[in-house]
């Protein structure tokens, strides 16, 4: 009888659509009478329908979260190495500033050591000159007095024969009785103006642009003229949509046709929080336009047919011409070439501080190739810049991340016999492998890498790999294959203490800059250490920590000296032969050195953020 009961009241229950609870029949007889009911299994049937739909909606939201959370541990982790970055570059650029202000205390010291010399000589030789006048005057006119006190005539006699021509002499003598020199000794210095300089000193450059919310608007959105620039404006936005009213935001833009090609264009920075992007397409069709704003596609973007907004390439002739715009310099601008104007060694400097083509951020690698190409690796703005022996910009490539094919901290490059572009990852710990196009083909090194600085390539076409933080040299075959390694960290011969850079001269000897240990060693191509040169100071053939290294046809060997911030040359053996003249344009921390295709020195001049090129007769 319960189990009946139970089945009637609960099972055969039925459910109260207006007042949304289940009720039995007998409650039906009472309050709910009037009201609309339904079976509780269809009601409990429809129930979890509807929460299978909400489960399954939520569930369909994970991925997006895991792939919002993956990007934000990558903003996160790029943020934190950003900030150690800087860190070391404000820890970097202080201690120069102090080495700086040390070097300009030690030559006014000097400067006021030699001018004082200099007076006092001339001073100091008059005032001899007069003493002696002086005492031989009143010696001689003491001998006289005495013969005249005396009275006899014949000391008398013989005083003027002997003296008295003497005293005449000395009474007509033309002697240097006005001051030959002064005693003006000033200093002058301008506290105020540096203290205001120091006061503003360095800049921490950011944004709260956000790629979601900031949007791109424009005719250039829609269509274009063939052979003329089109624009499209773009305005940053923070992530409650409110306008960015500073520049400096890292924008990239990308044209790209349906045969891949991509078309040439250019960013221009307003720095009140927009920019213009102007491009320009060479034939008819249709085409796609990629913005990213710190590597994010902003709102719309890809833009491309079938999208948001629809454009098509025309021809000149198929609507007016629009209004050219003048450009400024940006991420398509070339550079200008800096000639020297005083004659030393400088040929050109290519170069300032910025994120555009043709400005580098803390610079460190240098490479030539045989094609009359430069390659710099740009270490903070994570790419690289290829230019022509001439100083003309010829292409950039590199992605900031740390997935294969992007770019961290670049510090090292060097050019493979077969073209490749080999690429030193300081902060990824691997070495990338990039065609010469830029396109990227694999990466070595990792999980064995602590923290490459330099590259190079032997005459066997292997990949030589300075590891700066484990103060070991590596060799691997291109394809990864690890051929054999040597070194660690101390100051004996086969040691390192920070070795920065690597060369390889005509007996496929390995060439390192030791660092810290301020020398320069040379191994054969199994590691066998061979001879090294150099040591602590500022003399002919010291170092104050050494980093670019290149070998000249005659194996003479090129080392930047960074602390000393000169270039020096050495022959093979390691004997100091000269200097490379860089007085009229002083370096100032040198990095990375080569030897471009047609002789010349090329050196990265990372504290002056620009490249230097020098003549070298070989």
């Amino acid at each position: 009888l319960f189990f009946k009961l139970f089945y009637f009241r609960y099972v055969s229950a039925l459910y109260c659509l207006a007042c949304e609870n289940p009720v039995c029949v007998d409650c039906m007889n009472g309050e709910h009478a009037e009201h609309p009911t339904d079976s509780l299994e269809n009601i409990v049937d429809q129930h979890l329908a509807a929460l299978q739909d909400r489960v399954d909606s939520a569930k369909n939201r994970l991925p997006q979260i895991r792939e919002a959370v993956q990007c934000l541990r990558d903003i996160l982790q790029q943020l934190n190495s950003q900030r150690s970055s800087i860190e070391e570059d404000i820890h970097s650029s202080f201690s120069e500033l102090h080495k700086t202000l040390d070097t300009r205390k030690s030559v006014l010291l000097m400067e006021l050591e030699v001018t004082y010399g200099l007076k006092q000589k001339v001073l100091q030789a008059q005032l001899d000159t007069l003493l002696q006048e002086e005492a031989a005057i009143n010696y001689n006119c003491s001998l006289t007095g005495e013969a005249l006190d005396g009275g006899n005539k014949a000391v008398i006699l013989q005083t003027h024969k002997d003296v008295g021509e003497r005293l005449s002499d000395l009474a007509s003598q033309g002697l240097p009785l006005q001051p030959e020199e002064n005693d003006q000794l000033d200093l002058m210095m301008e506290i105020e103006g540096l203290r205001k300089s120091i006061h503003n000193l360095g800049t921490i450059v950011t944004t709260n642009a956000v790629a979601s919310q900031t949007e791109a608007s424009g005719e250039g959105l829609e269509q274009c003229v063939v052979g003329q620039p089109a624009t499209v404006i773009i305005t940053t936005r923070d992530k409650s949509g409110g306008l960015c009213k500073t520049g400096n935001a890292i924008i990239s833009a990308e044209v790209c046709t349906p045969d891949g090609s991509v078309a040439d264009g250019e960013i221009v920075d307003h720095k009140n929080g927009t920019y213009e992007f102007q491009y320009t397409v060479k034939k008819e069709g249709n085409f796609s336009l990629a913005l990213r704003l710190y590597d994010q596609h902003i709102k719309g973007s890809p833009f491309h047919d079938g999208g948001a907004r629809k454009r098509s390439a025309k021809s000149p002739g198929s609507r007016s011409r629009q209004k050219g715009v003048r450009r400024g310099g940006s991420l398509f601008s070339t550079p200008k070439k800096k000639v020297n104007p005083i004659e030393d060694d400088l040929i050109f400097r290519i170069g300032t501080k910025g994120r555009n083509k043709g400005e580098f951020t803390n610079l460190q690698g240098v490479a030539a190739c045989s094609e009359g190409k430069i390659l710099i690796a740009d270490s903070n703005n994570q790419c690289v810049q290829i230019f022509s022996n001439t100083g003309e910009f010829h292409s950039r490539f590199g992605v900031r991340g740390r997935s294969p094919g992007q770019l961290q901290r670049p510090t090292g490059v060097a050019v493979h016999p077969n073209g490749d572009i080999i690429i030193a990852d300081y902060d990824n710990k691997w070495v990338s492998i990039f065609s010469s196009e830029g396109k990227y083909k694999a990466k070595l090194g990792s999980g064995r890498l602590m923290g490459p600085k330099g590259v190079s390539v032997d005459q066997n076409g292997h990949v030589i790999v300075v590891d700066n933080k484990a103060c070991t040299v590596f060799i691997f075959q291109p394809s990864g294959k690890l051929v054999t390694k040597f070194g660690s960290r101390g100051n004996g011969d086969r040691q390192f203490a920070g070795p920065h850079f690597a060369a390889v001269n005509n007996n496929n000897e390995i060439i390192i800059t030791d660092f810290h240990n301020h020398s320069v060693k040379v191994f054969n191509a199994d590691g066998e250490f061979l001879l090294k040169f150099g040591s602590n100071g500022e003399g002919n053939g010291q170092f104050n920590a050494p980093t670019g290294v290149a070998v000249d046809v005659n194996g003479n060997i090129i080392v930047a000296d960074w602390g000393n911030s000169r270039i020096q040359v050495f022959d093979g053996s390691g004997s100091f032969l000269s200097y490379i003249n860089t007085a009229a344009d002083p370096l100032y921390g040198p990095q990375g050195l080569a030897l471009t295709s047609d002789g010349h020195v090329v050196v990265a001049d990372s504290g002056n953020h620009c490249f230097k090129v020098y003549r070298y007769l070989q």
